[in-house]
């Protein structure tokens, strides 16, 4: 139905509108149009108890509420979309009109009493939610859910302020986790309580600013979800983002959150780090409470995060670590592999190697020492990371794989086919070379720090073939699977260009130290 007067807009009346009413409420939008402040005093109802509020200012009384109009500067010029009315009773109706500002499609909502009386219908009370213009629209790509915040923290500590964009495998209270899939989102119920990690920076302060995407199950690098798109990477327009904390750091990245909270159990939080020019820390091996999160391969998740600045993520580390992690870094040495450089793309290698010379001759990395590790033993190793990893991965998602046949993309399908192929015997095979790795990698560690590549290349371009993605992928994990089979901190610093990163890595319980030394070599390079 189309309503009276200067605007057509719909009109939802359940039932006959009560004569008199449409015509008093097209009196106003004209009054109002016009700044007839006199009509519009005389539409309101006399007397103390009229009442009119909007977002800021909530007005008791027919004589508040004209002086407020007559200091009015600015003339609305909102037009009425839909107008519902509800009769409350004989001389009593109910006006709820949804209002559209032609100029910029802004909306907004106008709630009206009417009270019917000797001088005609009158308004008794009135709230007014002032035309918004529609903001930016959510990029699904990134946020899994979001809000203005999500979840407020605390309203003071070391964190307030800031925004953090939390990875879909921690809990989140009051919203299913998501897990990077929506049929495993479909059958999850709201979580009653957030995990331990989100809870702490919540009461430091900082507003949870949403869920952020992940990779599917966070069983990928690449940072492509074959469901929710690939998130934008501004460092590298055109190019994938990097997994699988690929929609925090895309968040941290784009300056819609300044923590982006999320796992490393191969390189998850180094590698989008170090393909989007961000500071990317993770932590030793069960040195941040892990309840709460979903796990993939728990001999080697971590929890980790990425900022753009090293002060911002000290600022975390002194929250989330305990204190048996911040003891000094006291490193001598710095140490260079060149079978692990062998695997990074050309250029990448000697330009870690021309800035950590730089680095030492200035005084900000210890001197450099070039030490030995033979490829089989490289081989050995990520051979043996992976196949525990799988095999960890397979008994905790398994099943519901099995049961949901097809719910998965192609390349993390791929890997679960693979990792259901991995016998008890294999792991157990397996784990005792992963044992024999982390001896032999923390003694090397030992009053070191490890400088290597963050990934082995810069970005790959969103329409690069599988064959290049993979030969990235391939040449990356054997670089990033050290420090998940050391149980080590590394941290990665966008010091490459490119944009790519450099990775620093020591012995583990030195994590407040690595970021004190890592700051120190950033102002150095500057």
């Amino acid at each position: 139905m189309t309503g009276p007067g200067t605007d057509q807009y719909e009109l939802v009346a359940p039932e006959p509108v009560p004569d008199g009413l449409l015509d008093a409420f097209r009196a106003y939008e004209t009054a109002l149009r016009g700044n007839d402040t006199e009509a519009l005093n005389a539409l309101f109802a006399p007397g103390p108890d009229t009442v009119r509020g909007d977002g800021k200012t909530l007005l008791t009384g027919h004589a508040a509420i004209a002086g407020f109009r007559s200091a009015r500067t600015k003339i609305p010029t909102r037009q009425v979309a839909v107008l519902h009315v509800r009769v409350l009773g004989a001389d009593t109706a109910l006006c709820l009109a949804s209002t559209r500002e032609p100029s910029n499609g802004a909306t907004g909502l106008q709630t009206q009493v009417w009270r019917r009386g000797p001088a005609g219908w009158q308004v008794i009370a009135a709230h007014v939610t002032l035309p918004q213009a529609p903001g930016p629209a959510l990029d699904t790509s990134v946020w899994r859910v979001a809000g203005d915040p999500l979840l407020s923290g605390a309203p003071e500590g070391p964190l307030h302020g800031s925004r953090v964009a939390v990875k879909d495998l921690f809990a989140v209270a009051g919203h299913p986790l998501g897990a990077g899939n929506p049929t495993w989102l479909a059958g999850r119920k709201p979580e009653p309580e957030s995990a331990p990690v989100v809870s702490a920076l919540l009461a430091a302060g900082a507003d949870l600013a949403g869920i952020a995407r992940t990779d599917e199950f966070a069983y990928s690098l690449a940072g492509t979800n074959a469901h929710y798109g690939s998130p934008p990477n501004p460092a590298a327009p055109g190019a994938v983002s990097g997994g699988s904390t690929s929609g925090p750091a895309s968040a941290v990245s784009l300056r819609q959150a300044e923590i982006g909270l999320g796992t490393d159990t191969a390189g998850s939080i180094r590698v989008p780090a170090s393909y989007q020019g961000l500071v990317g820390l993770r932590t030793t091996h069960g040195a941040v409470d892990r309840t709460g999160l979903l796990p993939l391969a728990p001999s080697f998740d971590t929890v980790g995060w990425l900022t753009r600045d090293i002060a911002t993520s000290a600022r975390v580390a002194e929250v989330l670590l305990p204190a048996a992690t911040r003891v000094p870094l006291a490193a001598t040495r710095t140490l260079r592999l060149s079978t692990v450089d062998g695997h990074a793309r050309p250029g990448i290698a000697e330009a870690v190697e021309a800035t950590a010379a730089r680095l030492a001759g200035e005084g900000a990395l210890p001197p450099i020492e070039h030490g030995d590790l033979a490829p089989e033993t490289l081989e050995r190793w990520f051979h043996a990371f992976r196949t525990v990893q799988a095999r960890e991965a397979w008994l905790a998602h398994g099943d519901w794989i099995s049961a949901h046949p097809g719910s998965l993309g192609a390349d993390v399908a791929g890997r679960f086919e693979t990792a259901s192929r991995v016998t008890e015997t294999d792991a157990h095979q397996a784990s005792e070379v992963v044992a024999e790795a982390r001896e032999a990698l923390r003694e090397l560690l030992a009053g070191a720090v490890l400088v290597l590549p963050a990934s082995a290349g810069p970005a790959p371009r969103r329409d690069a073939g599988s064959e290049e993605v993979e030969a990235e992928r391939a040449g990356t994990l054997r670089m990033t699977c050290l420090a998940g089979l050391a149980g080590a901190p590394a941290v990665s610093l966008p010091l490459l260009g490119g944009p790519s990163g450099l990775c620093l890595v020591t012995s583990p319980g030195t994590d407040l130290g690595l970021l004190t030394f890592a700051g120190k070599v950033l102002e150095t390079s500057r």
